[in-house]
Order: C-alpha cells, then sequence, then structure tokens
C-alpha cells in the first residue's frame, strides 16, 4: 500500500465521523502537505474497490460520505444537514434468509441506513411549535435517483421478477 493510501486509511479510520473526501483532505494535509484533492478522491474510490472503506451515499444529494469502520453496523443520516452517525444495533437476524425466500436471490451482504432528524436539526421543530423561528441554514432535500447495489429498499416492499 502507497504511503499516500495508508495515510488517507489511517486518518479515516481514526475519524469519529463519516467524513467528505474535502473534510479528509483537509486533515491529510497535515501529515502530506503535497498531497492533492484529486489523489485523496482517487484513493478513496481505490480503498473501497478493495474494501477497505465504506461509502456512504448522502441521502440529501450531498457529498459522498466515508466510513473506516468495517465493522456490521448501520448508519443514520439527517435529510436536513447530512451528518451521519453509527447506528449501533443487533444485526437483523433472519433477513438474509427472508430476501432470499422472497426474491429468489443468493443474499450476500445487507446495508442498512436510516433517515431522520438530528436532534440539532430537530431543536428547530420545537420552535415552530410554539411560533418562533429558528435560524437554519438551507439544505438541499432532493433524494438522489440512484441507489447504490446493496442499499436496501422499504421493508415493505418485494423483489420484483
Amino acid at each position: 500500500m502507497t504511503r499516500q493510501r495508508r495515510v488517507i486509511l489511517d486518518a479515516l479510520q481514526s475519524a469519529r465521523s463519516h467524513p467528505s473526501a474535502d473534510q479528509l483532505y483537509i486533515q491529510v494535509r497535515r501529515q502530506l502537505p503535497r498531497i492533492s484533492l484529486g489523489t485523496v478522491y482517487r484513493n478513496l474510490e481505490i480503498l473501497s474497490r478493495l474494501g477497505h472503506v465504506l461509502r456512504l451515499r448522502p441521502a440529501d444529494g450531498g457529498q459522498m460520505r466515508f466510513d473506516g469502520d468495517l465493522s456490521r453496523h448501520y448508519h443514520v443520516q439527517c435529510v436536513r444537514c447530512g451528518k451521519v452517525d453509527d447506528l449501533v444495533l443487533r444485526p437483523l437476524t433472519g433477513l438474509h434468509r427472508q430476501a432470499a425466500r422472497a426474491c429468489g436471490y443468493r443474499i450476500v451482504d445487507h446495508q442498512l441506513d436510516l433517515l431522520g432528524v438530528c436532534p440539532q436539526c430537530g431543536r428547530g421543530d420545537e420552535h415552530a411549535a410554539n411560533g418562533s423561528r429558528p435560524k437554519r441554514r438551507r439544505v438541499a432535500h432532493g433524494r438522489n435517483k440512484q441507489r447504490d447495489d446493496l442499499r436496501t429498499t422499504r421493508s415493505d416492499e418485494t423483489c420484483k421478477r
């Protein structure tokens, strides 16, 4: 593994958040001042293809986020600000078997991303109830039309053959 790739991977694995490539670039430049943003993007793509990092598709159409934690865990993402948090739940037992029966596929893995409103953005909802208006930054709320191959659909939908 190249030195640049190792520094990027180490930075991602030590991050408590789920940073974008731009955020990782800022962090990695502290160790590698001559690295370019394009190099960070290319290496993240390679690390993702090699299975060393997870790519997290943004719910709000914003920047792709990355996760260096490969353990089985789920994510919850704010539909207002784009923040992503780990959601520690026991793995959904029986899901692969149920999906295989419904679809005829041999299920090899699953990814579950929950969408919601984070506590910080939710505080603004309290203001709305009493008639005051909180200060908010504008965030696009469109949905990404392309879904990752492993992204799950609503639980009430079944595979169509």
